[in-house]
């Protein structure tokens, strides 16, 4: 079974975005493995709360994501 998990900042996604990671990653992996893989690909779009996570020992928020570059 394929599978793809995506973790994104909680509320930086609307509904619409979510069916369109779970609508493509699928079609990747049909694209990848043929049509038989499309009914048993699983798409978990996960949302982790805000300053849950980090990079490169930096926790980081949605706030500080939305600000443009050099701010």
């Amino acid at each position: 079974m394929p599978f793809a998990n995506f973790k994104v900042p909680a509320g930086s996604l609307d509904e619409k975005q979510k069916q369109e990671i779970v609508t493509r990653a699928t079609e990747l992996y049909v694209d990848i493995y043929g049509e038989r893989a499309r009914a048993t690909t699983l798409v978990l779009v996960e949302e982790v709360t805000d300053g849950g996570w980090g990079i490169g020992g930096q926790v980081l928020t949605l706030a500080m994501l939305q600000q443009p570059p050099g701010h």
